[in-house]
C-alpha cells in the first residue's frame, strides 16, 4: 500500500514540476510578446518621425523645384535678350 501511495505522490510530484516548467515557459513566452509589442511601438513611432521628416523634404524640393523653374526662365530670357542685342548690333 505505501507502494502505490508512494508512486502516485511521485506521479503528482512529476505532473507538478511538468506544470511548473509550462508555466515558466508561459511566461518567457509573455515576456517576448511583451518586448516585440514594445519594440513594434518604438519602431511606428521612429517610422512616423521619419515620414514626418520626409514631408518637410518634399515640401522643401518642391519649393527648390520652383525656384529653380524661375531662374532658369530668367537666364534663358537674358540668353534670348544678349542673342537679340548681338543680332541687332550686327544688323545696324
Amino acid at each position: 500500500m505505501a507502494d502505490t501511495t508512494d508512486q502516485r505522490l511521485e506521479r503528482i510530484e512529476n505532473k507538478l514540476d511538468q506544470l511548473t516548467d509550462a508555466m515558466v515557459s508561459l511566461a518567457r513566452a509573455e515576456e517576448k510578446i511583451a518586448s516585440l509589442a514594445e519594440n513594434q511601438n518604438n519602431q511606428t513611432e521612429r517610422l512616423n518621425r521619419l515620414s514626418v521628416k520626409i514631408d518637410d523634404v518634399v515640401k522643401k524640393v518642391d519649393d527648390n523645384a520652383h525656384t529653380v523653374g524661375i531662374i532658369n526662365k530668367l537666364v534663358y530670357a537674358a540668353v534670348v535678350a544678349a542673342v537679340g542685342t548681338f543680332v541687332a548690333q550686327m544688323w545696324m
